[in-house]
This record gives C-alpha cells, sequence and structure tokens, in this order.
C-alpha cells in the first residue's frame, strides 16, 4: 500500500486542520492506520490510531479531546481532525500502515510498515 499525507499548511495558535491520509495499491480496512508526528531534534511520536476490524481508536494523552481520527472506506482514505493547535504541536505529521498487527492499535512507530510522506504543519504563537 502506497499512502500519501496531506493537509498540512500554516496556522495559528487555536485554529484547527484537518490531515488526510489516501491510499493506493491496497484498502486500508486491511490495515490498522496511525498518525505520527516528528518535530525537528524529537523522536516520532504516536498521536492517534485507527483499526479498522475493531473500529477501536487511540489518541495520545496530549491530544485526546481535541484531535479526531477517522476513516471513510468508499474514498480509502483516513482523516485527523486537529482542533485548539498549540505551537509545540508544529511537526511534520506522517500517516502510516500496519497489516502486521492490524489487531491492535500500536503506538510504536517500528510496528507500521508502510509510511507516507509526511505533510508539515507549523503552528505560529
Amino acid at each position: 500500500v502506497q499512502l500519501q499525507a496531506s493537509g498540512g499548511g500554516l496556522v495559528q495558535a487555536g485554529d484547527s486542520l484537518r490531515l488526510s491520509c489516501a491510499a493506493s495499491g491496497d484498502t486500508l480496512r486491511n490495515y490498522a492506520i496511525g498518525w505520527f508526528r516528528q518535530a525537528p531534534g524529537k523522536q516520532r511520536e504516536f498521536v492517534a490510531g485507527f483499526n479498522w476490524s475493531g473500529s477501536k481508536t487511540d489518541y495520545a494523552d496530549s491530544v485526546k479531546g481535541r484531535f479526531t481520527i477517522s476513516g471513510d472506506n468508499a474514498e480509502n482514505k483516513v482523516y485527523l481532525e486537529m482542533n485548539s493547535l498549540k505551537p509545540e504541536e508544529t511537526a511534520i505529521y506522517y500517516c502510516a500502515a500496519n497489516f502486521r498487527a492490524r489487531v491492535m492499535v500500536a503506538t510504536k512507530p517500528r510496528l507500521y510498515e508502510y509510511w507516507g510522506q509526511g505533510t508539515q504543519v507549523t503552528v505560529s504563537s
């Protein structure tokens, strides 16, 4: 499966953005999907994950209540709705697909086999 993340941009603190992850080559229902982010000089961190088969979702504590992950089977896309964005959330955001452990929502990047190219999110104060 090939993944393409989009929707990033420059916003002000408190604004919202919706990121999209489009897939080709396979249907996203065959995978668990995760969103990660990586700021300069920092490790890649889990943001949110979605499991099609069990309709499970998981979020990093820092984004609970503000971010929502969802999937559109017909469009073969997964979205990340981000509200009340903070400057410290400036990062490159990546979507990833996990096939081997797809029955769970994995939070470790090494468990995801497929990655999109990332989309830059910049939140100004």
